[in-house]
């Protein structure tokens, strides 16, 4: 039995269930996406790391720095105040601390990176919590 073909499908499924959700989720839902696959792709660069696999772990590293790039971008400084100054100059560090793992091989930087974003995105899986309580508080 070749076993590409049912690899290649499951490859295929999960690219359409990624696809689905990216385009029923809302911009808070896509925030928590970004930060799941910066993590994902700093992991994966961890382990490429400890492998001594050069090649794989500058991708994921870079793959890693374009989504927060992303997340930067995403940012609205105008109206954002302090908490937007903030998170940008937080993802500019972490992208040239990224720059560095990669460039020094050391896998301390990567954890430190990691525990950064884990921090922001627990803050941000909590926003609709906290909104919702907001709107019964007000509702009363």
């Amino acid at each position: 039995m070749n076993m590409a073909k049912p690899h290649s499908a499951v490859q295929q499924y999960n690219k359409i269930g990624v696809s689905s959700g990216v385009e029923s989720a809302s911009p808070h839902r896509l925030i928590q996406m970004l930060m799941l696959g910066a993590l994902g792709k700093i992991h994966t660069a961890k382990g490429h790391m400890e492998r001594g696999e050069v090649s794989s772990k500058g991708g994921n590293i870079s793959w890693a720095i374009s989504i927060i790039d992303g997340l930067r971008a995403s940012l609205d400084l105008d109206t954002g105040g302090e908490i937007a100054q903030n998170l940008d100059d937080l993802y500019d560090y972490m992208t040239r601390r990224l720059a560095r793992a990669n460039a020094e091989n050391d896998v301390d930087i990567l954890d430190e990176v990691a525990s950064l974003l884990r921090s922001i995105k627990v803050s941000w899986d909590e926003v609709p919590a906290r909104m919702e309580q907001g709107k019964q508080i007000q509702e009363y």
